[in-house]
């Protein structure tokens, strides 16, 4: 156990200093793997959409440890949205789910794209929690894949993908079976389910 304790600090000090350093890091989340970067280093977010093929108008997802990371971006919203927001957020047994929040005067467009709001999570998965913990902030959660190529479910297709382009934050997927459910906070649509 002290071992794999061990092993696992010595990773996310590794990760967090790739982050840091304006790397681009492969991470599990609840379902797929995602690549994450500081959301507020434009050339790590331009890298991660370069290695995806995807147009920076499309937006990413930032995701969080815990309520006190994303305040800044649900700060605004009325007092049943947040309500709403955080419950999801608190409840083990529902799915994950991504929020699209009204923009803040801080996001930048490489993270909103052409879009009026950010997509926001507070993620259940422990490892990923830690993470973001660690760093002090929330990071950018984009799946693990080029455009039009399935998400990837391990490390090693991750590797596949990518090669040596990232750093690979070993652990699991949280055994989810779909990416998170994606919601409008303003209208409660579900836009990804």
């Amino acid at each position: 156990m002290t071992d794999f304790h061990e092993q696992f600090q010595d990773q996310l000090v590794l990760a967090v200093a790739a982050l840091r350093d304006g790397e681009v890091i492969a991470y599990p989340t609840e379902a797929v793997w995602g690549l994450g970067c500081d959301p507020w280093n434009e050339q790590a977010v331009l890298q991660i959409l370069h290695l995806k093929q995807r147009p920076v108008e499309k937006g990413v997802i930032l995701i969080a440890a815990d309520i006190e990371q994303v305040e800044p971006f649900i700060g605004q919203l009325t007092a049943e949205q947040r309500q709403r927001v955080i419950a999801s957020w608190s409840d083990e047994s529902a799915p994950a789910t991504t929020w699209l929040v009204p923009l803040t005067a801080d996001i930048p467009t490489w993270i909103s794209g052409e879009h009026s709001q950010v997509a926001v999570r507070v993620t259940k998965h422990q490892q990923t929690q830690a993470l973001c913990r660690a760093f002090g902030k929330p990071i950018v959660s984009t799946s693990a894949n080029p455009s039009g190529e399935p998400s990837a479910i391990d490390a090693a297709m991750v590797r596949t993908y990518f090669t040596e382009q990232v750093f690979v934050f070993e652990g699991a997927t949280g055994g989810a079976t779909q990416p998170s459910v994606i919601r409008d906070v303003g209208t409660g649509k579900v836009l990804r389910g």
